[in-house]
């Protein structure tokens, strides 16, 4: 699933230069941290949670109305997009999505302002109304916490 070398491809961390002159090694922290043992698998660890940070940020933004949830998305499929083949593809599927979403949004300006105003109304009146009746701590005691 990874960005592996295939049969007559130049290996990850090398840039072919010319026919003639040959592949010359990549340099950088990337590269010198895939040639040391274990380090191509701790890259990818560290990218695949790096990713996963952002692309859960976006799904706790979907409580808040409008396109809030779409930059943290695609910003984590970048991160996983730069050591992962099967995220690049996704990436540029989203990166569709967002765009027709996007153009939807401008097609009708006042509904999609509206419904982001309403959503951000929304969402302040229920942290004012847990903070004013001290739901969190009424919903504890009914569970019995």
């Amino acid at each position: 699933m990874d960005r592996q070398a295939q049969p007559g491809q130049v290996a990850p961390g090398v840039v072919e230069a010319s026919a003639v002159a040959g592949p010359v090694e990549e340099a950088g922290v990337r590269a010198r941290l895939r040639r040391t043992p274990g380090g191509a698998l701790l890259l990818q660890l560290l990218v695949f949670v790096a990713g996963l940070l952002f692309i859960l940020l976006g799904f706790l933004l979907v409580a808040l109305p409008g396109p809030l949830t779409i930059p943290p998305i695609l910003i984590g499929l970048y991160i996983w997009s730069t050591e992962f083949a099967w995220a690049d593809r996704l990436l540029e599927r989203a990166k569709k999505q967002a765009r027709e979403a996007w153009a939807n949004a401008k097609a009708k300006p006042v509904l999609s302002t509206v419904l982001t105003l309403g959503g951000l109304l929304a969402v302040a009146v229920v942290i004012y109304l847990v903070g004013r009746y001290d739901l969190l701590a009424r919903g504890k005691e009914l569970a019995g916490l």
